[in-house]
This record gives C-alpha cells, structure tokens and sequence, in this order.
C-alpha cells in the first residue's frame, strides 16, 4: 500500500466546497490540525458556530474524500469553531490580547439555534440527551493519572454486566485509549448506513474509543477544542442502542474532557477512583469538587491498589498506605464504595484482554469489583425511580 501524505490530504480536501461561500475549505482556512501517521489520518475543520450543525454534511463529505485516497485506512475529522467576532471585529472572530482568534468548541444547544456569544449556561433550545435509548451514564473519574482508573472501569462495566444489565464503554481518554487492549477488542467499528458507526464488542460489553480509529502506539496531537468534538462525535455517531448503563472511562484530571462530559451528557453520577496516599487523595478532591461544581453528583470513592498482600507468604502490605480514601469519604459526607487490592492478577489479566470479573469470576479480587458495581446500581437505580436527571447547565462567572 503506499504511503499518503499531508500534501495529497490537503489536496483532496481542495475538492470539498464549503456551500455558504462557494470556495474549497482549505482555501478558506478552514483546515488545521493535519496528522498523517501509517496510513491514518486526522485533522479539524474550523467553522462558524452558528453552524455547527449545519457544516455535519461537510465534516462527513471532507471524511470521504480523504478516506478515498489510496493508502489511507482510517480518517477523524472534528468540527471546531471561532467565537463570533463582535461588531466591526475580524471575521474569524475576535482577537486575543496576541491578536489570535479565540478558539472554542462548539457546545450542546449552539450552533444555529444558538446566538453567538452566548453562554453555555445560556441555551436558548431545549435540553436533550445525546445518548437516546441509555438510560444512566456514569464517569469514573480520577484526579490524577496511574491509579488504575482505566482498569476498574473495565471491571466494574464487566461487573454490571453480569448483573443482567446492558452495559456499553465510551473511553473518553482521547490521549491514552486503553480500553480496546483492556476488553480484548481489536480492529475498526463499521457503519452500515454510512451516518453511525456500530460499536465493537466483547463479553456483551459494547465500546467505542479512540483507540480503534488509530494505531495504538500514535500519539494524539491535538487541542481542547478537537478533543471536545471527538468526545461528542463518539456519543453523537455511535449507535449504542438500548442499554441499562453507560460507564464513562474520563481522562484524569480536570480539563476539556471532563467539562465537555458535564455540559453535553445528562451524567447520573461520577465514580471517583483513588489510591490511599495523601498526594492522591488531594488529586481525587480536586476531581470531585469539580463535579461538584457542575452539579454532578458523585456516587462515591473506590481505594484502588489498597493492600498487597504477598502470594508467596501472605504477608499484608501497604505499598500506597491503607485507608486514605475511606477517611477521605467520611470527611466530606459520601460514599465509600469498597477497596481494590495492588494484585498482578488484576494486571495480567487487563494486560491480556481478560479481565479479572469475566476471566476469574469467582476470585475474591472479582468479588470485589461485583460488591462495588451492586452498590453503584443500586444507588443509580434509586435516582432512576426518582425521575433521573437532566442535564447540567454550566455557568461561567
């Protein structure tokens, strides 16, 4: 297969006609971002965000005609968008103090129905879902990065599904996408109707990450803004259909991910994974106070990597220190779901693309991960009874 490169994606996007203006998109700037890695690629497509909706057909049409490029395998491209300029301010929007375009990602409710300007909090349409036919989403979150979130999600998914519930995996880590090797999936979701892509699957857990859309090894080199649409392109573009729970791998921290889930998705709750240790704990915090700000409500603390315990002698040991997140939890009035064992069992078999719940069911480490997700279903159920939950609005003061 030969090897494409940036110039003949930028050439083929010549080919795209942005309709309001009747001029090709790379003529007029619109396209940025432009990554080419082994056959994949990936770039943005700036446009008004007024618009943001209107310009799908084009996004999908640029899509096209780069995937029919020979040598190309995969294609992302993501919409992103200027601020509005104001009155007698530069097209693209108005100016930084460097004298550079503001950037921004195109929200729920912009786009046409949106004035510009206008404030995420602030939407003039009503709210909706983007998950049609889910009936709780959940994030597990972390402050920080290392604290085996990306494996207790996996597990906890499993867990839930054993449950007898319909479970599928968004993993919104956009920079680290682990779940693909974690479920022991492989190769790339299809569209059969050409408008969304059918999610992969495995042990009845249905998933969708950036991971299948680029080699394992590519890095993504991309901004706030692109990050954000992929997030929404990923729940928008993805026939998830009918499921009891969708689980929410976050990326850590506190950033674009995370506000781009607060303001788009109805979350019914977030998980907060921690180790014992007080300088992760004092991440974890920064984690939940930020859904708390967003009014999110946080559905409790796990301790991960809690006790080793040696399989040699049996001896006990607290490598990260013992019961932090336990304390942490009483302090501040919630929920603590259960603690995780540091275990190479847990490792291997995430490593492997078995996990632990499915592939050792009746180990006491899978027991613990079946307690915990028992615990967060029953508390989701609970607030399911009771209405569910609308979607946050975001105020910006």
């Amino acid at each position: 297969m030969s090897r494409v490169t940036e110039a003949q994606v930028m050439e083929a996007l010549k080919t795209v006609i942005e309709p309001g203006r009747g001029q090709d998109i790379v003529a007029l700037n619109m396209v940025n971002g432009v990554v080419v890695r082994d056959g994949n690629v990936g770039f943005a497509i700036e446009v008004d965000p007024r618009q943001g909706q209107a310009m799908e057909p084009l996004r999908k049409q640029a899509e096209q005609k780069v995937l029919a490029l020979s040598g190309v395998s995969s294609v992302t491209a993501v919409l992103t968008a200027e601020k509005a300029g104001a009155p007698g301010g530069a097209p693209g929007g108005p100016a930084s103090p460097q004298g550079q375009p503001q950037r921004v990602a195109q929200g729920p409710g912009q786009g046409a129905g949106q004035a510009p300007g206008q404030g995420p909090g602030q939407r003039s349409g009503p709210e909706r879902a983007m998950v049609p036919g889910v009936r709780a989403i959940i994030a597990v979150a972390s402050g920080k990065g290392g604290v085996g979130k990306s494996t207790t999600t996996t597990n906890l998914a499993l867990a839930l599904a054993t449950q007898g519930l319909k479970v599928g995996v968004l993993d919104a880590d956009i920079y680290g996408p682990s779940q693909p090797r974690m479920l022991g999936i492989s190769g790339r979701p299809q569209s059969p109707d050409g408008k969304a892509l059918t999610p992969m699957e495995n042990f009845g857990i249905k998933c969708m990450s950036m991971g299948f859309l680029v080699p394992e090894d590519t890095p993504m080199i991309w901004r706030g803004p692109m990050v954000q649409s992929a997030l929404q392109q990923m729940l928008r573009d993805v026939d998830w259909g009918e499921l009891d729970v969708l689980v929410v791998d976050m990326p850590p921290g506190t950033g674009d991910a995370q506000l781009t889930m607060a303001q788009q998705v109805p979350l019914a709750g977030a998980v907060i994974v921690s180790t014992p240790q007080d300088i992760a704990l004092i991440d974890a915090k920064k984690g939940l106070n930020m859904f708390r700000k967003v009014d999110i409500p946080v559905l409790g603390i796990i301790e991960n990597m809690s006790t080793f315990v040696c399989p040699n002698c049996s001896h006990e040991s607290h490598i990260f220190g013992h019961g932090g997140a336990r304390r942490e939890a009483d302090k501040l009035g919630m929920a603590f779901l259960g603690e995780i064992p540091l275990d190479i069992e847990i490792r291997e078999t995430s490593d492997e693309g078995r996990p632990v719940v499915v592939s050792h069911p009746e180990s006491p480490q899978a027991q613990r991960y079946q307690e915990i997700a028992g615990a967060i279903w029953s508390d989701l159920s609970a607030r399911l009874d009771d209405g569910g939950r609308a979607a946050p609005k975001i105020v910006m003061q």
